[in-house]
């Protein structure tokens, strides 16, 4: 009993010991917001100080920027000698290594060439000397040069490979050489023999040898060694070696050219009689001497010229200054006779005026003449020189006149024989430097996206990225068991975070297991069209229709054959890069291909897109503005398409390639009593600048046109570009689509227009100024890519050079113009005030009815419907559609031309 007291004191004490922990609890809860409170302040004030290391920080930007600035100030004196680095791009310079190497290398001059004393001298003895032995001397020459190399060509990292093997097989081949003709001394002979003779990298490289296999073969191998260096060096096969010792001795004056020797007295012979045969205007007193040509580059010139594959291997471009005499002109005569591509120059204005039997003083007064251009006289036998002097000889006399009629068939224009044709040279195209692989702004969205992944806690990382011009795409792999849903959900997040709209994710990475997010970049690169043809000419791709598109997301050049496309519909907003899209397409034709090659018809509604390609040798017809002109081309390309599929089924062939060299093999021949001459058929390609204005004005013959074309135009060499920034259905039609593989999309301002597109989104999402989604025909997915651009500047260069080589010809028959008539046509007869009524009735109403002519002018059923056949004879109404109204092919704004056309009025 004792006991129980005792517990029921202890039970009140444990009852009051329990209401307590409910106010401790709350007590700790209002507790605990105080204490993190504090905690976080300071968190928030731990970075405060980390502005401490700033003097230090500061002197070293301080001597950062002057380094630099001295840097560069050097290197823009290095880069004025010439022409070859002025262009180079700021962002690519390494001007602070150099100026590190050019210090280096006064240094290590005072100290080898100089008796230098002190710590520095001591050290560059120790390491200079002791490494090189006795041609230390020529270390600060080598630092030199690779100073130099840095600063006038930092955007050539493709050869440092090849100069470091071979520098480095030089200098040792060299070194173990001295070191075996000093004695071969060994290192019980004391440091101080080692450096007087070939240093410690001849003692590496002749003591092995010396040691196995004496110093009979030690020292071919150190000579072939040697050999292998200067060749890796310079970059020279071993079978060019003779030729480039050839040339270096025609340099030096050690050696001279038997030919020019030997023909030398026939120049002055060619002199005297082309002075004598030219007018008294085109002679002149003295002139420079002609240049150096060689024959085999000719002969290969010619073949190729005649295979229908230009060459741009090295063609020096001529001085446009540089006034012609005899001695050129009897060279471009020659070039004329033979039809074969000279050294890369045109011929010469005389020797056509020669030919065509106009005088040169006839042709001044017509039409200007261009600037002579002078042209290597090639070196032939005494036979060939027998023949041509009778050749030059019967030049003098007036040909006979060409007929003004054409034939019948009429093949498209080519090269005649007496022309040659130069390719403008990519120098006229600006040169831009490589794109960055990374730089400070990628890092920080790597950091960013990093973040959003942990704070959503999703088992994702950032493994990698691929920079381009525009974009980068970020690669992203997720951890097991994690759905791509969950990266594909946090687009708005992630757009949040690297604070851009225009995220872009691919899900997955085509041939990775991986997700990829595409942010625009905030330092954007421009692409040089310049830069995407070099690497086509460097892969040595020659096919005239290669055109250049730009650069993709991994940085790589993207190209294109419109030949294997086999047309294209390229669409976009106004702004998005369409128009400088269509620029590098033609530049690229006129860069790579000649008249002879291709041919272009250009349809531009706009008047003001194209008018810079006006006169360029390769258009067969003028530039169309005119909608209803540009419907009468196309028609004309189906014409064309069915007259060379007839000579295709004719012959037994089923590709135009197959038959153009057909023609130049002489395996094709035409029949017998035929006056036709066989040519090869050129690659025709149709630019249309505005889809979307040719479809206003006549929507059923232009559609008709480019779907028969893009059905069947493939075989015969006829290829499409469609151009369009309004892509709704009823200009790119379903047909329009089905026969049109391959797409170019742009930045547009719907989904529904980018479905139009690509039938899929994604060109809603681009950001404009080039940027662009490229389906090719037979790809699944669209390669984002950054457009090429070219300046005007840079197109007017490329123009004028195509028209200083070639001027147009123009088809007659692509677009038949409308010849005002002077008389009433005899079929209207007494008709023509009812057709007159008639034609005014119908435009102002759009809409041509038989019944309704009968109602309005109250005339009968045969009268209107001659006055609806007269008018559809004039292309104011469509055909008959049974009981359809006919569509009226007028504006209501055109009435006052269409009844003074039907007046006879001018």
């Amino acid at each position: 009993m004792a006991s129980r007291p005792s517990a029921a004191k202890k039970q009140p004490a444990k009852k009051a010991a329990a209401p307590a922990k409910g106010p401790a609890k709350k007590a700790a809860a209002k507790k605990a917001p105080a204490k993190k409170a504090p905690a976080k302040k300071a968190a928030a004030k731990k970075p405060a100080p980390k502005p401490a290391p700033n003097p230090t920080g500061g002197v070293y930007r301080l001597v950062r920027a002057v380094w630099l600035g001295l840097a560069h100030a050097v290197g823009a004196v290095f880069r004025g000698i010439g022409q070859g680095a002025k262009n180079l791009d700021p962002a690519h310079r390494k001007d602070g290594v150099a100026l590190l190497l050019l210090g280096l290398a006064l240094i290590v001059a005072a100290g080898t060439w100089s008796n230098l004393r002190g710590p520095v001298g001591d050290l560059v003895e120790m390491l200079v000397t002791g490494a090189f032995g006795r041609l230390d001397l020529l270390v600060p020459i080598l630092l030199a040069v690779i100073a130099v190399r840095f600063i006038r060509h930092p955007e050539k990292p493709e050869a440092n490979g090849r100069i470091v093997i071979g520098l480095s097989a030089l200098v040792i081949g060299v070194l173990g050489q001295v070191h075996i003709g000093c004695g071969s001394p060994a290192r019980s002979d004391g440091m101080q023999a080692i450096r007087d003779a070939g240093g410690l990298i001849g003692w590496s490289a002749a003591t092995p040898l010396t040691a196995t296999m004496g110093e009979v073969l030690a020292v071919p191998l150190l000579v072939l060694l040697t050999v292998f260096g200067l060749l890796v060096v310079t970059a020279t096969p071993v079978n060019a070696i003779p030729q480039r010792l050839r040339q270096l001795g025609v340099r030096l004056g050690v050696l001279h050219d038997p030919e020019a020797v030997e023909y030398s007295e026939d120049d002055e012979r060619y002199d005297e009689q082309w002075r004598e045969a030219l007018p008294a205007r085109g002679r002149r007193r003295g002139g420079p001497a002609p240049e150096a040509y060689d024959p085999d580059s000719a002969e290969q010139e010619a073949l190729s010229r005649r295979r229908g594959r230009p060459r741009r291997s090295a063609v020096p471009q001529p001085d446009m200054s540089r006034p012609m005499d005899a001695v050129d002109v009897a060279a471009a005569a020659a070039a004329a006779l033979d039809g074969a591509v000279l050294h890369g120059m045109p011929p010469s204005p005389v020797v056509a005026d020669l030919t065509q039997g106009v005088s040169v003083g006839d042709r001044e007064e017509t039409t200007p003449v261009p600037t002579p251009v002078p042209a290597a006289r090639p070196r032939q036998g005494k036979a060939r020189q027998e023949k041509l002097k009778v050749e030059v000889a019967d030049l003098t006399k007036p040909a006979p006149e060409a007929p003004a009629d054409l034939p019948a068939r009429a093949e498209q224009l080519q090269l005649s024989g007496d022309i040659t044709y130069a390719l403008p040279s990519l120098d006229l195209l600006t040169r831009g430097g490589p794109g960055k692989a990374r730089s400070a702004a990628n890092d920080a969205v790597v950091a960013s996206l990093t973040n959003v992944f942990s704070e959503f806690k999703v088992d994702a990382a950032v493994t990698g990225f691929t920079r381009g011009p525009t974009v980068t795409r970020y690669e992203v792999e997720l951890g097991p068991a994690v759905k791509v849903e969950r990266i594909t959900a946090l687009t708005k997040n992630i757009a949040y975070a690297v604070a851009s709209p225009d995220v872009r994710i691919i899900s997955p990475i085509p041939g990775k297991s991986a997700v990829g997010i595409e942010i625009p970049n905030t330092d954007r690169e421009m692409v040089n069209l310049g830069d995407v043809l070099r690497l086509a000419a460097a892969a040595e791709d020659d096919h005239p229709m290669l055109v250049a598109l730009g650069k993709d997301v991994e940085g790589g050049y993207v190209m294109a054959n419109l030949a294997k496309m086999p047309h294209v519909l390229v669409a976009g907003a106004t702004g998005s890069g369409k128009s400088s899209c269509i620029n590098c397409l033609i530049t690229s034709i006129m860069v790579r291909a000649t008249p002879e090659d291709v041919r272009m018809v250009l349809v531009d509604p706009k008047r003001v897109e194209l008018t810079a390609y006006e006169g360029i040798p390769h258009l067969i017809t003028p530039i169309i503005t005119n909608p209803k002109r540009a419907a009468e081309a196309l028609q004309w390309v189906v014409r064309e398409m069915d007259l060379r599929y007839d000579d295709l089924a004719a012959y037994g062939f089923r590709h135009i390639d197959d038959f153009n060299q057909a023609i130049r093999d002489g395996k094709v021949k035409p029949p017998e009593g035929s006056e036709r001459e066989l040519q090869p058929y050129p690659y025709l390609l149709v630019i249309v600048d505005e889809l979307a204005d040719l479809m206003m004005v006549a929507p059923r013959d232009v559609e008709d046109a480019i779907v028969r074309i893009t059905q069947l135009a493939r075989a015969a060499g006829i290829h499409l570009v469609l151009a369009t920034q309004r892509p709704s259905v009823d200009v790119v039609t379903g047909l329009i689509k089905a026969n049109v593989p391959s797409r170019l999309a742009f930045a547009t301002s719907s989904l529904a227009d980018s479905r139009v597109i690509l039938d899929q989104p994604g060109a809603e999402k681009l950001i404009g100024k080039g940027d662009g989604l490229f389906l090719p025909m037979g790809a699944n997915k669209p390669v984002r890519m950054q457009g090429a651009f070219v300046t005007e500047e840079e197109v007017a260069a490329v123009v004028q050079h195509c028209k200083d080589q070639m001027a147009p010809v123009f088809r007659d028959d692509v677009v038949v113009g409308t010849k005002q008539k002077k008389e009433i046509d005899e079929d209207i007869g007494d008709d023509l005030d009812l057709l007159c009524q008639a034609a005014e009735l119908v435009v102002s109403t759009q809409f041509g009815s038989t019944s309704m002519l009968q109602r309005k002018l109250r005339v009968g059923f045969a009268k209107a419907g001659r006055l609806m056949d007269l008018m559809e004879s004039r292309n104011i109404v469509g055909p008959s559609e049974g009981s359809k109204a006919r569509d009226v092919l007028v504006k209501p704004d055109e009435l006052d031309g269409v009844l003074a056309q039907i007046r006879g009025e001018a």
